[in-house]
């Protein structure tokens, strides 16, 4: 394929991304949680373990994500990063398990899993918001 080509088509895909984040109303989002010192590994990797590496984790990485690293979850996956340092509420993770937006990104998606409480996306608000470490 030519470079040439390949580059629009990433660009058009880019621009399509940042026009269905925007489509997010974030008035909807729960508050980020209160809690300060949020870390991966103790706060957030529980969360992913309970309801998301079974399908982006080491054995399977649904649209290229895996949530089993920090490392990793903060790579993104095949749509780029699904975390923006410090500021959640532009975050498609934060959306998707929020389940706001395009439903067919929900996460877990509909009839494979508990939706993550309010208190949970709260949490992991407050880690993205707190500079995901």
């Amino acid at each position: 394929m030519n470079t040439k080509i390949l580059f629009c088509i990433l660009g058009v895909s880019s621009v399509g991304l940042l026009l269905q984040a925007s489509d997010v109303d974030i008035s909807k989002l729960p508050p980020p949680s209160t809690k300060t010192g949020v870390k991966y590994e103790t706060d957030i990797k529980p969360l992913f373990e309970k309801s998301c590496v079974k399908c982006h984790g080491t054995e399977k990485q649904k649209a290229k994500l895996r949530l089993d690293s920090l490392e990793a979850t903060l790579k993104g996956g095949e749509n780029g990063p699904d975390v923006i340092i410090k500021n959640s509420a532009k975050s498609p993770l934060v959306h998707a398990v929020a389940r706001l937006g395009d439903e067919d990104d929900f996460m877990p998606p509909k009839g494979k899993g508990e939706p993550w409480s309010k208190e949970d996306v709260g949490l992991l608000r407050a880690w993205i918001d707190q500079g995901a470490k």
